[in-house]
């Protein structure tokens, strides 16, 4: 039985015990002014078997009812199984980007811990190709959850993405993944994402800045080649917009409209030691992009005397590359 079931099971029991506690005692003290007060007072007494019996006999069978709605059935995802999610809707973002949007049973969530990410595969030829993504849905969302893709000609499960219809299925796996973000980790956090590298980064930040308790500060820094491809912008500013004290994004682009605002061209060192704070014990840096980017990052991270990221990151890495 999970956690909230189980608070809901000891909440009835509670809640009864009082109820039968408070109208015991009212009809006791008037139990002589009449007399149903009087037999109400006998039927609410703790030691009457009926009333004790009928209780017992409701809380076994809703306890039956949880477990056969919700604890008998497998969860969605599975760490060690592939399993067929339908897409259900596709949602564009950029003219190269879409959220494919997949189905969950009725009432289940994905449960993806924060920071982890799954596996998708497709059959191409006759081989599998598999990729990881990252859900930029809230974790909570019932039905469904959501992902973020953006379609290359020339890829092999991004082109399968671009080409599916509704009522189509991938099968997928997880969670997967080193790093699970948990409140207040670290007093700030700073980011460098590029193109979809924002999922991971954005799954991070909404669910922090969400929680009343939790009071990392974030920086992001997030690139991409032109204006309309900056991912889920919106959401984005307005994250920055309603915790103004705790996060801030500053935006790249390769190709910069007139009056850009923002930075143009490569993410420099410079921008690096501007906008993201320096990592220590309290403070950590995540990446996220296209690996020529990722490269370019380390050394610009080398120079600014950051230490030096693993092979393979773990969570406690002050530089944690996705």
């Amino acid at each position: 039985m999970h956690p909230d079931q189980l608070l809901l099971v000891l909440s009835t029991v509670a809640t009864f015990i009082v109820c039968c506690f408070v109208a015991h005692c009212i009809s006791s003290y008037f139990a002589d002014t009449h007399w149903i007060l009087r037999d109400y007072s006998q039927a609410t007494s703790f030691m009457d078997y009926r009333v004790v019996g009928t209780f017992v006999a409701g809380l076994v069978l809703s306890v039956a009812l949880l477990y056969f709605f919700t604890c008998s059935k497998p969860e969605p995802l599975s760490k060690d199984e592939w399993r067929k999610f339908t897409l259900i809707e596709k949602i564009p973002v950029s003219k190269s980007s879409a959220i494919y949007r997949f189905q969950l049973p009725r009432g289940r969530t994905l449960g993806l811990p924060i920071g982890q990410h799954l596996s998708v595969r497709a059959k191409i030829g006759e081989r599998f190709v598999m990729r990881s993504y990252t859900p930029v849905s809230d974790p909570d969302a019932t039905g469904h959850f959501d992902l973020l893709v953006k379609t290359y000609p020339t890829g092999n499960l991004s082109r399968i993405f671009g080409e599916l219809k509704i009522g189509d299925q991938l099968e997928m796996k997880g969670p997967k993944g080193q790093f699970n973000y948990r409140r207040n980790m670290a007093s700030t956090m700073g980011m460098i994402a590029g193109g979809t590298g924002l999922t991971p980064c954005l799954q991070v930040l909404e669910q922090a800045l969400r929680d009343p308790l939790d009071t990392t500060r974030f920086s992001l820094i997030y690139a991409n080649v032109d204006l309309d491809e900056i991912l889920l912008k919106e959401r984005l500013d307005a994250l920055a917009a309603r915790h103004p004290d705790r996060f801030q994004v500053h935006y790249f682009l390769n190709n910069a409209p007139p009056n850009w605002s923002g930075g143009v061209g490569f993410v420099t060192r410079d921008a690096i030691d501007t906008h993201l704070p320096r990592t220590s014990d309290t403070n950590r840096l995540l990446m996220c992009g296209p690996p020529p980017m990722i490269t370019a990052m380390k050394g610009h991270l080398a120079q600014l005397k950051f230490p030096p990221p693993r092979a393979i990151s773990q969570e406690h890495d002050p530089v944690f590359i996705f």
